[in-house]
């Protein structure tokens, strides 16, 4: 499985920014697909993660700024991210779950000015 990671980039406090990550390969398995982020001197967080079936769970800080989503068909995650904060300043991985086997995908950075 290879994962491709598309978006990020710098946006203003208060403004927003959309990932979208794409898997390929041998995608059937995937089950839950998810974004974590690394802020530097910290580690590697939750973000969000989405099962197949819809499921969703963030972590509190996200709660109602971020909104993950997936579309099955395309094997593709997205996270949008609204009401940005200087706080949310990370590389954001993204990642896909085929038991025993987790796949990640490089990082992309997100900076939000304040």
């Amino acid at each position: 499985v290879q994962l491709k990671v598309t978006g990020g980039g710098l946006a203003q406090s208060g403004g927003s920014l959309r990932l979208s990550c794409a898997a390929s390969g041998n995608t059937g398995r995937i089950n839950v697909m998810g974004w974590y982020r690394q802020a530097p001197g910290n580690q590697r967080e939750l973000v969000a993660n989405i099962t197949r079936g819809g499921f969703t769970a963030y972590a509190d800080s996200v709660k109602g700024r971020f909104t993950i989503s997936r579309d099955n068909a395309k094997n593709t995650v997205y996270l949008q991210m609204n009401s940005l904060k200087s706080e949310d300043t990370a590389v954001y991985y993204c990642n896909a779950k085929d038991p025993p086997r987790t796949y990640w995908a490089q990082g992309t950075r997100v900076t939000v000015s304040s």
